[in-house]
């Protein structure tokens, strides 16, 4: 009923720009368009909400928000950017279905050791409605599977990249080094103007003199970056060196912590980076690598099978592997991976290829032991680790990790790049300055 409304509402407005009622007092407002994207719009009170939510995450980090009309700007030009993205998204029949959505739901509560209930109770006690929480967990899926897709199809990794890196000797002495970053992006339209260019360079100036003032980089990033992360504080986590940027990479080794660069130009627009702390920094052989050889026992689920259902069954499975059983006939017999007829074994494994969740729990396993049922995009999984070992890494193997550590770095860029792209081909008219 409420959505039906909110829709209602939305038609409406496209015919006057603002949708009121009477009131005692005057008239007060209900809602109206922001923005127009394409045949879809944005509405007032969608943009309230986001900029609340968005408010509410800097504030338990600690960030004092920007002004609120300044940062429901930010806040609706990242709507505009997650719009254009999940029109493409439909456009070309990607679906995340509910079967989908309730197994990442509960891959989320199991991170927070929840159940899906409990999960629930906490988000609605937090103000959020459990149906537009999992309305956003189901775009965020829906945002991260297209990025993948679109990513992957553009990224290019030449011989000759791979070569340079393997060869290059500053990555040997800095690839245990880690270096949490945060940056601001002024995003350069395609073709823009020489006028376009002067005014984001005029607000990246701007930015860097708050910086200089001593503002905070996080609250001035909320304010004027482009970046998808703006809202965040323009954080981009701790990353090694070759999973950053190049243009940020070549600046890392020469900054300070707490330092901040000076405004940079890349294809994708101005920057302003800062090093926010790094850690690690012990030399590494890269050459030899440890390696784990394990067995695991999968148990699918399906329409048929739950989540509840294929963990009651590898419990029971512990049990008797617990008991006494043998864990390789125990695979052959109940596993559903195709390892099953060699006794769920795995084989001898290095860093990275099995899935996070996997790995993990396999990391932290002692030979001979066997995990409690652990959940992956696969399904649900009883572990065991034979035995491990530390090997000589063979060329093939240097150059498939070469090519991976080149392809994220380049993802970044070439995602920053097809957004843009995206976003200047849509129809986009804002209208968040109209008279309220």
């Amino acid at each position: 009923m409420f959505k039906t409304f909110l829709s209602l509402c939305a038609c409406l407005a496209l015919l006057q720009p603002v949708l009121a009622a009477d009131t005692a007092d005057g008239v007060v407002e209900v809602d109206r368009i922001v923005a127009v994207v394409n045949s879809d719009v944005i509405t007032l009170h969608e943009l309230r909400v986001r900029t609340d939510q968005a408010i509410a995450q800097l504030r338990a980090r600690n960030i004092a928000p920007p002004p609120r009309e300044e940062f429901e700007r930010q806040a609706l030009e990242r709507m505009i950017y997650e719009k254009v993205q999940l029109q493409h998204a439909d456009e070309t029949q990607m679906r995340i279905d509910d079967r989908m959505l309730e197994a990442a739901l509960g891959r989320i509560a199991e991170s927070n050791n929840m159940n899906v209930t409990q999960l629930r109770s906490a988000v609605e006690r937090d103000g959020t409605p459990w149906p537009r929480f999992r309305e956003d967990v189901r775009k965020e899926i829906i945002l991260s599977r297209l990025r993948d897709r679109e990513v992957d199809s553009r990224v290019v990794v030449t011989e000759g990249e791979i070569d340079n890196y393997i060869a290059n000797p500053e990555r040997k002495e800095d690839q245990q080094e880690e270096y949490s970053v945060s940056h601001i992006l002024l995003r350069v339209p395609e073709g823009a103007s020489p006028e376009t260019l002067l005014r984001l360079k005029a607000r990246a100036d701007a930015a860097m003199e708050q910086l200089k003032k001593g503002e905070d980089f996080a609250r001035v990033a909320a304010s004027y970056s482009d970046a998808q992360d703006a809202l965040n504080g323009g954080s981009l986590g701790w990353r090694p060196l070759d999973r950053l940027p190049q243009l940020f990479a070549d600046m890392m080794p020469g900054m300070k912590i707490g330092q901040v660069s000076d405004v940079l130009r890349s294809p994708a627009g101005f920057h302003i980076v800062k090093l926010a702390d790094k850690r690690g920094g012990a030399s590494a052989d890269a050459s030899r690598v440890r390696q784990t050889r394990a067995r695991h026992i999968l148990i699918k689920t399906s329409e048929v099978v739950s989540d509840a259902e294929a963990r009651r069954r590898l419990i029971t499975i512990k049990e008797r592997v617990d008991n006494g059983g043998d864990f390789e006939e125990l695979a052959r017999s109940n596993s559903q991976d195709l390892s099953a007829a060699k006794g769920g074994d795995l084989g001898w494994l290095y860093p990275g290829d099995t899935v996070p969740e996997f790995e993990k729990v396999m990391n932290a396993l002692e030979p001979g032991k066997v995990s409690d049922p652990v959940q992956s995009p696969f399904g649900w999984h009883l572990i065991q680790v034979v035995e491990r070992r530390v090997e000589d890494v063979s060329s093939e193997r240097q150059r498939a990790a070469a090519r991976m550590a080149l392809r994220e770095r380049k993802a970044d860029e070439v995602y920053q790049e097809w957004v843009r792209q995206l976003r200047d081909r849509a129809y986009v008219e804002i209208r968040l300055t109209e008279e309220r």
